[in-house]
């Protein structure tokens, strides 16, 4: 009987393993999901939709990869888990069938100096065998063509055995590094103004140094009298070597009030603790003394190419490593293309495949010596594409988050393409995705919804592409929405004058911008749109420019501090309750004395990463119990915290809670199309797209003229795009002129001028290839954008 069995198995080509082809979630409730489950059919690419803020990204990201990668990180040692961030389990009953997930976010890349495009990716890595082997003259390995490895040298006795004896010799250690030595492999020298690190006429204990944090009353205070110096002398009375001392000292071990520490010159430790890190990632009152004290200059000695005089001698067909990551990687391609030797063929494929990788995913016109935290959000989530795409891997699951960002239509096609390649390479791709061109690809639909916020986090829909289209769901109705072009457009009443911009890849571009319409920049990705605009028009008196860099704040920031909503709510308790309003912030007195107001306790464990867990005395609400004793309009401050941007608008509106200039701010919340984030809610958490319309909202209240948004359509849903544009009319409608750089067809319809650049990208761009209205662009048809936007208005 049992023989019968195995053989019918056998001659049916079934096996047991077979059936795991399904990714079967069950009452998942991370943030705002309501017990959610799905099934999601695996080496498939499955696309979420649904409007902002409905709990896509709760699923992928909060439920499915973070359960694989917690998986995986338990099947390390004990040891090894020890240096790992500890995750904990997502809140949900059942998950099946997860296979190892890679995520691929919009997080731009480290701003590490050191870090550029040649490194991020196996380029650099490949280049520098490349040289090693046929650079000349041959200078040594690999690593003496890198920038970010020092030449070290070395001298002292070795012992040698030799038969029975021992015998002590002189030997000579020498690794030769890529690094240039004057600058350290920066690309360029700082020099600092002592003026603007200490006021000379005072003592140190007087408050001489003006350096951000170097306060006398801590620990700094103590241990600069512990390293000798006289706290009540003024600094100009310092001899020469007090003054070295302070400024130049090497790191020397001291003992203060029985404990050891070490003391350094102050500039070594500026170098270390801010010039290490990219400047912009400074918060503002660092960045401002950086800017203040420091100077930068390109090296003397490198020219700025951060290499060493040997590293930049040695050269193949007459390039150094320097010239070929400087040039542009579909120009690295050709001259890669071109060299013929048989001895490194293996090396010269594999970086062949890598470099057309870049022109595939539309990253052609970078450059690998590129600083890879001057990348935009889009840019770097294809960076990051690039490390898989040649990949061996099968399997796998794939989770990107909207991979169209930044990408022209024309670009969008290639994505699709390279999305499909990885689902036919056997793996399963997981997409959060807005644009219909991309949901149009899917093998599998996951709506979710039908709002935002607590309105949202259902299933709406699960199904085909089809099936989609006929259903009765906010993304069905909004998929096959076409804007219609404007039948008459707005007169300009002025023009910003352009001459001669030359920035990055612009060709000596003469253009005027039109003032008091809505003018839209488009052009492929690379073509020169943001050099046009940063280069020429941002530093403008009356500009403002709002783009989707990350908003500087720490995780006590949200909606409600950034844009200025928490201080008229806490004047309205405090007036209400006849008490202070310091009491109403978590920052200050009304803070939870146990967690200081962050609403959970982090735990550094040293080694491993630091643990954060809910706060057990105010249980997360971050206020003491005494403060959430007084209401305004039957509400205490966390539970006000803890509303909807809707929700508060309506509170706020009328009864004993109406507070008008809390009510003006969460419209212009609302207006932007944010109305399901919460007051509270930390802005670490927020997407690219959520952080540039919360600075578009703070920023409306601000007296500019000119609005310049960058994408400001990242992360909408097709249903919010029309809030959008009618937001951007109420804009030009009060005078305002609005400049925004887009690729989403439905804003190009709308637009009353379009400046089009290209025609294609880096060195094939810096153009203006087309100026006029959005019917003449889509009657001539003579530039990619007009081809792309014929199609979508449906012109015949």
């Amino acid at each position: 009987m049992t023989i019968t069995t195995r053989t019918d198995a056998q001659s049916s080509g079934l096996h047991t393993a077979d059936g795991h082809d399904l990714i079967r979630v069950q009452g998942a409730r991370v943030n705002n999901l309501k017990d959610v489950s799905v099934e999601i059919p695996k080496r498939r690419l499955t696309v979420f939709t649904g409007v902002s803020g409905s709990g896509k990204s709760s699923l992928v990201f909060g439920t499915i990869a973070a359960e694989s990668q917690r998986m995986i990180n338990e099947t390390y040692s004990a040891f090894v888990q020890g240096f790992m961030p500890t995750l904990s389990r997502p809140e949900v009953d059942v998950l099946e069938g997860l296979t190892t997930a890679i995520i691929v976010d919009q997080e731009r890349m480290g701003a590490n100096p050191r870090s550029t495009v040649g490194t991020a990716t196996d380029a650099n890595a490949m280049l520098r065998i490349l040289f090693s082997r046929l650079g000349n003259p041959h200078i040594g390995s690999p690593n003496a063509y890198s920038f970010n490895i020092p030449t070290v040298r070395a001298s002292g006795a070795i012992t040698v055995e030799r038969g029975n004896k021992t015998k002590a010799e002189k030997a000579t250690f020498n690794r030769l590094g890529g690094m240039c030595p004057r600058c350290e492999g920066m690309g360029n020298v700082s020099d600092f103004d002592l003026t603007a690190l200490y006021d000379d006429s005072k003592s140190l204990s007087g408050g001489a140094l003006t350096i951000p944090g170097y306060s006398m009353d801590g620990w700094y205070g103590r241990i600069f009298s512990g390293a000798g110096f006289n706290m009540d002398k003024p600094i100009n009375k310092f001899t020469k070597k007090e003054l070295h001392d302070l400024l130049y000292k090497e790191p020397t071990k001291i003992k203060v009030e029985g404990i050891n520490l070490t003391y350094e010159g102050i500039i070594p430790k500026i170098q270390k603790s801010m010039l290490s890190k990219d400047v912009d990632s400074l918060q503002p009152h660092i960045r401002a003394f950086v800017d203040r004290a420091i100077t930068f200059a390109t090296c003397p000695d490198c020219g700025g190419t951060r290499l060493s005089q040997e590293a930049l001698s040695s050269k193949i067909k007459g390039k150094n490593i320097a010239d070929v990551c400087t040039m542009q990687i579909t120009d690295l391609a050709d001259w890669v293309r071109g060299l013929d030797e048989p001895s490194v063929a293996p090396l010269l494929a594999g970086l062949q495949h890598l470099l057309d990788s870049f022109a595939e995913i539309g990253l052609g016109y970078l450059s690998l010596d590129r600083p890879s935290g001057t990348l935009s959000g889009g840019e770097s989530q294809r960076t990051k594409m690039i490390r898989h795409l040649g990949s061996s891997l099968t399997d796998v699951t794939y989770v990107f988050d909207e991979p169209t960002i930044g990408l022209h239509p024309h670009d969008i096609e290639r994505m699709n393409a390279l999305l499909l390649q990885l689902r036919d390479k056997g793996n399963t791709v997981l997409v959060v995705e807005h644009k219909p061109e991309s949901i149009a690809i899917a093998d599998h639909i996951v709506d979710l919804g039908p709002g935002a916020g607590t309105g949202g986090g259902t299933v709406c829909f699960e199904g085909t592409v089809d099936g989609l289209r006929g259903s009765d769901t906010i993304t069905g109705r909004h998929l096959d929405d076409r804007a219609q072009l404007k039948e008459s457009v707005r007169s300009a009443s002025g023009a910003l004058e352009i001459r001669g911009a030359s920035t990055n890849n612009l060709k000596n571009v003469d253009v005027d911008i039109p003032l008091g319409v809505l003018c839209v920049l488009t052009g492929v990705a690379g073509s020169g749109k943001s050099s046009l605009i940063h280069g020429s028009v941002a530093k403008r008196e009356g500009v403002v420019v709002i783009d989707q860099t990350g908003i500087r704040g720490s995780r006590r920031s949200n909606p409600a501090t950034y844009t200025g909503l928490l201080e008229p709510i806490r004047k309205a308790f405090a007036k209400t309750n006849g008490v202070k309003p310091a009491l109403f912030s978590s920052n200050s007195e009304g803070a939870c004395p146990t967690c200081n107001g962050a609403g959970v306790i982090y735990t550094d464990l040293g080694v491993m990463a630091t643990v954060e867990t809910t706060c057990e005395e105010c249980d997360g609400k971050r206020f003491q119990a005494a403060v959430l004793e007084f209401t305004l309009g039957g509400k205490n401050i966390a539970e006000v915290l803890a509303m909807s941007v809707a929700e508060a608008e309506e509170f706020f509106e009328d009864g004993d809670a109406r507070t008008p200039s809390a009510h003006k701010i969460l419209d212009r919340l609302a207006d932007v199309g944010l109305g399901y984030l919460t007051l509270g809610q930390p802005l670490t958490t927020l997407s690219g797209g959520e952080r540039q319309r919360l600075k578009l909202a703070a920023q409306m209240a601000d007296k500019g003229d000119v609005y310049i948004l960058d994408e400001p359509t990242t992360g909408l849903h097709l249903a919010d795009v029309e809030n959008l544009l009618g937001l951007l009319d109420r804009l030009v409608d009060s005078g305002k002129s609005v400049i925004v750089i887009e690729h989403h067809q439905a804003v190009m319809a709308h637009a009353d001028w379009i400046i089009d650049l290209g025609p294609g990208a880096g060195h094939d761009g810096g153009n203006i290839v087309f100026v006029g209205s959005p019917a003449d662009l889509v009657a001539g048809r003579a530039t990619l954008t007009g081809e792309h936007l014929a199609a979508y208005v449906g012109a015949s």
